[in-house]
């Protein structure tokens, strides 16, 4: 498998390689043939995003901006393009990686700096979009800290087999580079994907690990790409089921649709990223009211958000809908650790075994 993930590697560099070139060469070749150089930059608009009901998850449509240098307000954000395109061919050459603050901050040195990193950040979103690779084959990393994974899997990075039950009680953090990691075996049946860090550490003091044969995937809120690349690359590559336990509230609810269908913002890698056989498995507005868990009022900008999922394409399926129906109706929203009105290992005990087998009925 390692020749494998070593030969998938190398190939990706190439290709990464020769789109930058190729990016490059553009510019040259319309000051060749005299013409005004100019990119064609897919459009990132909502009007371009679009949800396929095939691939079930929004993907970017075939609009197209242009920037050209013979529009003066433009020409620095080429110019930028060119200097982030260049610094990403060195870092994919030597195969090394940086931060995208580091990236910010080599800017400086470039004659054309960025006015703050959220406008270098989105340039390194427009070269993704524009030659069709990831920030990660392009040597860019984010800052945050990954997801934890705890369970009986053995990773192989590089000439190093680490266990996903020898890792301490935070366990394996998923690196930004987890397309280079290879899963060498396992023992599990399933993973189940919880959003707060309380609710992971709860699983493991419980030994929900051996108790559901599961990968726990701690979230830390917002999963990040790589927390969804390692998630659909163990439903894929594995074969495991994919369970989403999230609080109950449309901000949960969210958090878990971006894992199974993707985002819009990130619809030009969604293919890369999205889980769509990936099942939510709580707190829904039913797990409120059956299991009367203690609850907090919905607020105002609650109710503006589950209408507004109401209408998302990713929500149209009736239990979505029932759901999202049932929330407002009882006004009320839960978070994960409100189980513990039972006691600390109801969830575990209790909670999880019943969802579960409901589930697969």
């Amino acid at each position: 498998m390692s020749e494998v993930k070593n030969a998938n590697i190398s190939e990706r560099k190439a290709i990464t390689l020769n789109k930058l070139k190729g990016l490059g060469q553009t510019i040259i070749d319309d000051v060749h043939k005299q013409e005004v150089p100019s990119i064609k930059v897919p459009s990132r608009g909502t009007s371009n995003i679009v949800y396929d009901e095939d691939k079930r998850h929004f993907i970017l449509g075939d609009r197209y901006g242009k920037r050209s240098i013979g529009n003066v307000k433009q020409i620095r954000k080429i110019g930028q393009m060119m200097f982030v395109s260049n610094f990403c061919k060195n870092l994919v050459n030597i195969e090394k990686t940086a931060t995208l603050r580091e990236m910010y901050y080599v800017s400086e040195g470039w004659g054309m700096p960025f006015a703050n990193q959220q406008e270098s950040n989105i340039l390194s979103e427009d070269l993704e979009v524009t030659i069709g690779s990831s920030r990660e084959d392009l040597g860019l990393m984010p800052e945050e800290d990954g997801a934890s994974v705890y369970g009986d899997i053995i990773f192989k990075e590089g000439d190093i087999e680490i266990n996903g039950l020898k890792s301490g009680k935070s366990g394996y953090t998923i690196s930004p580079t987890i397309n280079e990691v290879d899963f060498v075996e396992h023992n599990v049946k399933r993973v189940i994907a919880v959003e707060t860090m309380g609710m992971f550490h709860r699983m493991v003091q419980e030994h929900a690990y051996k108790k559901f044969d599961t990968l726990i995937v701690g979230l830390k809120g917002q999963a990040a790409r790589a927390t969804r690349r390692f998630l659909k690359r163990v439903s894929q590559e594995l074969n495991l089921p994919v369970y989403i336990c999230n609080d109950g509230d449309p901000w949960g609810f969210h958090i878990a649709m971006v894992i199974i269908s993707g985002s819009a913002k990130l619809a030009h890698v969604n293919h890369d990223l999205a889980t769509p056989d990936a099942k939510f498995l709580g707190v829904t507005a039913s797990d409120i009211v059956n299991y009367e868990l203690p609850t907090d009022n919905l607020k105002e900008i609650d109710v503006l958000r589950l209408k507004e999922l109401a209408r998302d394409p990713r929500y149209k399926s009736e239990h979505w809908q029932n759901e999202i129906k049932k929330m407002l109706k009882i006004g009320k929203k839960a978070e994960q650790q409100a189980f513990s009105k039972y006691g600390l290992e109801y969830v575990v005990d209790t909670y999880f075994p019943e969802k579960l087998d409901a589930m697969n009925d």
